[in-house]
């Protein structure tokens, strides 16, 4: 290995006295383009992954807990749930549970003089909606719903603004539909574009203490319960020992009525399936780059070696074993590919933190959900997809290295 080693590394990359051979730098910038493709089409698939999941468990709490409204009622009875003392409980003696906290939505209808539109108006305050609502607002600022002040100013979206023409600071009448029709003039605080249209046309936002109040309910009660895991990834797993305990305390009589749970993941589930999709088309362009960047490299290698055909020769007269020769050959190519990763992994990761902090590719918002090519470096996807590259690309130099090994030495020195 070490006469193979120091040869190789001897010997030059050039061809017929060039500087360089053009084989060779063609492997070398089809391998970095490769590379550099590949880290991107990783790159972008798991950022879309993190800003739709962050979107959709943003609207929608990790977990959801709701009266189960088949147990009878009327429907607004049926949809209230207090959140009492041994409910509280049970939910956070569950394994990965970290808060919860209720929650209450109302129909509304927001009403100008020119127009009106249908809503639901749903509480903010005490959730992880605000976290993420505050890095979608347009116009204004999320209201404080600590101050006294603010709980008859409400969130809208850009959407609804727009419809309704609507600025920062104007006042608009809302209906509250519920048992009794009630009516409250409220102000709009701020403006929010999630580029969500099936949540932004739908919702807008304000205390919990006014939709309580609005809607007829006590201070303890609400028509769900948001519930915050610590682990994203176990929260099927959450869930479901979340609902075994509530079904438990229902039939140990704990609880007076049956409540039901659901996940973000099954809120979402159409967001989720689409990125499911992505995911095979990583697949089809990492093999694509892969079939690409190995054809080329063997192509240059092949040229290489009809190029070095008098030194192959000349070594082997000397005694050079064919597996000697044909491991100078694969360790030449591994070096040509190293260049070419080295460029490509350069390349696309500043390319990569040049677009996560100034977002210069722009999407379509009405057809991706966002406005931006989103991106997340993933050093150990880096590292994996870069091991995996030098291990499929020392398989394949398999074939030009048989090449070197069948080279008829007295035959080629004779034509000298």
């Amino acid at each position: 290995m070490g006469v193979s080693f120091f040869l190789a590394r001897r010997l030059s990359l050039s061809s017929g006295g060039k500087k360089s051979s053009p084989a060779i730098t063609v492997a070398i910038v089809a391998v970095a383009l490769s590379v550099m493709v590949m880290i991107w089409a990783i790159a972008v698939v798991t950022g879309f992954k993190h800003e739709i999941t962050m979107k959709v468990t943003g609207f929608n709490s990790d977990i959801t807990i709701l009266s189960d409204v088949s147990s009878g009622g009327t429907d607004a009875e049926s949809s209230i749930l207090t959140l009492t003392p041994t409910l509280n409980s049970i939910i956070k003696d569950t394994p990965g549970i970290h808060s919860v906290s209720l929650q209450a939505s109302a129909p509304a209808i927001l009403k100008t003089p020119d127009d009106f539109k249908g809503v639901y108006l749903k509480s903010l305050s005490g959730t992880g909606l605000e976290k993420f609502l505050s890095g979608a607002i347009v116009e204004g600022t999320l209201p404080d719903y600590s101050q006294k002040d603010s709980e008859n100013k409400i969130l809208i979206s850009s959407k609804a603004a727009n419809r309704l023409r609507l600025s920062i600071g104007d006042s608009i009448d809302t209906y509250f539909i519920t048992d009794a029709v009630r009516v409250r003039r409220l102000a709009v605080n701020g403006i929010y574009n999630s580029h969500f249209d099936n949540y932004d046309d739908s919702f807008a936002y304000a205390s919990l203490g006014l939709v309580q109040q609005m809607g007829g309910l006590s201070a303890s009660k609400g028509t769900s319960l948001a519930v915050a895991v610590d682990d994203f990834t176990r929260i099927q797993e959450i869930a479901n020992n979340l609902q075994t305990n509530l079904l438990q305390a229902y039939t140990d009589e704990t609880l007076y009525r049956p409540l039901r749970v659901t996940t973000a993941l099954q809120s979402g589930s159409a967001y989720f399936q689409w990125l499911e999709l992505l995911d095979m088309n990583v697949a089809v362009v990492l093999t694509l780059m892969m079939i690409v960047a190995g054809i080329t490299l063997v192509s240059g290698m092949l040229i290489l070696m009809v190029d070095k055909i008098r030194f192959i020769a000349l070594i082997s007269a000397l005694g050079a074993p064919q597996r000697i020769i044909g491991r100078i050959f694969m360790l030449m190519a591994v070096k040509v590919a190293a260049f070419g990763m080295v460029a490509g992994n350069v390349l696309a990761i500043a390319s990569l933190y040049i677009q996560r902090h100034t977002h210069i590719l722009p999407l379509d918002p009405e057809s991706y959900y966002i406005d931006f090519v989103p991106v997340e470096i993933n050093w150990t996807s880096i590292l994996l997809l870069d091991a995996g590259v030098l291990l499929i690309i020392w398989l394949l130099l398999y074939i030009p290295s048989q090449f070197a090994r069948r080279a008829a030495p007295a035959r080629i020195l004779a034509n000298e």
